[in-house]
């Protein structure tokens, strides 16, 4: 059977080494809570490599602008209408900010106008491991003042025929699980829950 393994996708303009721990992170939960075969090391591509094809599960996140090359933007596409998953996290959790506009411009430039749509707080994302039922879990760096200080109540996604193909959160999960796994201990309740949801529904869905 082979392992599941955590994409992260490098980009030519802006920061996309964002958040370091965060990935590590997320295939201990992957390890704790499920039964997936699990490589436990991240791995780096360019968006512009055709290694893309061949990921179940790519992450994308930084703090700067995005402004997709040519050949980003065919890949990018190509991946996504063929069935893959991309998880896009602004890591400034700001509404109007950088990362934020630049990314939703490269979406709208890549699948229309209008494509990247509000999903429901009782979408299947938020009940396919966990349940959610307020839909997505506030993060602390939304409530501590950074930012645009405001909590994002939903999440947003660009779905192809019916299944979601790119999770667009401005709510900066990446920076919330930045952290050493064995420091989840000291959580009340682990918060990278809901980032084993995202990836048993990019696999299952």
């Amino acid at each position: 059977m082979n392992k599941f393994f955590f994409t992260r996708l490098q980009y030519e303009s802006g920061d996309w080494d964002v958040d370091q721990r965060m990935p590590s992170n997320l295939l201990n939960s992957l390890v704790e809570y499920t039964t997936l075969g699990v490589d436990k090391k991240e791995n780096i591509i360019p968006l512009s490599s055709d290694e893309i094809f061949k990921c179940p599960f790519c992450y994308i996140s930084g703090h700067k602008l995005v402004q997709f090359t040519k050949k980003e933007k065919e890949n990018f596409e190509k991946y996504i209408r063929n069935g893959g998953f991309v998880f896009a996290d602004d890591c400034n959790h700001d509404i109007d900010g950088l990362f934020a506009k630049s990314f939703e411009r490269q979406m709208e430039e890549i699948f229309g106008v209008a494509e990247l749509k509000k999903i429901s707080n009782d979408h299947e994302l938020y009940n396919v491991f966990f349940k959610f039922e307020d839909g997505p879990p506030t993060t602390s760096q939304e409530l501590n003042g950074w930012g645009d200080d405001l909590v994002h109540e939903y999440l947003k996604a660009i779905e192809i025929n019916g299944r979601i193909g790119v999770l667009y959160s401005n709510k900066d999960y990446g920076c919330e699980w930045d952290y050493d796994f064995r420091n989840k201990r000291f959580y009340k309740r682990d918060n990278t829950r809901f980032g084993v949801n995202i990836v048993m529904y990019a696999l299952t869905s």
